[in-house]
């Protein structure tokens, strides 16, 4: 994946209504009432897969940070490529049962269910800077309660990321205490 140096502020609007094609809508999945965006067929396109981290690269570059903590389990398909691209760590946040080692726990509410996740223990460090990273911004739950996580044990939200961000359902909001950056809008 290669990145030009100068940051995007915004996604072409062509392109994003390509890649927007990409994104499958599942209706009441995975409970009633709720319009599923489904990111696998836009990933298994390699063209649409690499338009797309390249363009979420570009838009990060504003943005320093030591380490992406990406969220289970779609979040580790968008977090490894850009921890790779920028050459940073990269802490997975698991969901209970799926981390070898201590662990922390820590729980969180989405807008359709609640739980747990967890990091292993020590994985953040004091004072290094961390992007929070997840496939889909919907109410979020789950990277608010990722970042609570990283400053209780010291370490610093850079900011937040997303392949797809449901507009509608005010998320940006609760992560109003860094940038959030969001490659398609809903």
């Amino acid at each position: 994946m290669s990145c030009e140096t100068k940051a995007l502020q915004a996604i072409d609007p062509s392109l994003e209504a390509t890649l927007k094609q990409q994104i499958a809508s599942i209706p009441n999945f995975p409970v009633p009432g709720i319009d599923f965006k489904d990111i696998a067929p836009l990933i298994a396109q390699k063209d649409s897969f690499s338009l797309a981290l390249d363009s979420l690269c570009q838009l990060l570059l504003p943005i320093e940070f030591d380490a992406v903590a990406a969220i289970e389990s779609r979040g580790f398909i968008i977090g490894a490529p850009v921890a790779h691209h920028f050459r940073t760590g990269l802490i997975l946040v698991r969901k209970p049962g799926k981390l070898p080692g201590e662990k922390d726990s820590f729980p969180y509410t989405c807008e359709y269910c609640s739980g747990a996740l967890e990091v292993q223990r020590d994985a953040i460090k004091a004072g290094a800077r961390y992007l929070v990273l997840d496939d889909l911004l919907a109410t979020g739950g789950t990277s608010r309660a990722t970042a609570d996580y990283i400053t209780l044990n010291g370490g610093i939200v850079a900011g937040f990321s997303f392949l797809v961000e449901l507009s509608m359902l005010k998320g940006k909001a609760l992560l109003a205490d860094a940038p959030v950056v969001s490659l398609l809008k809903y």
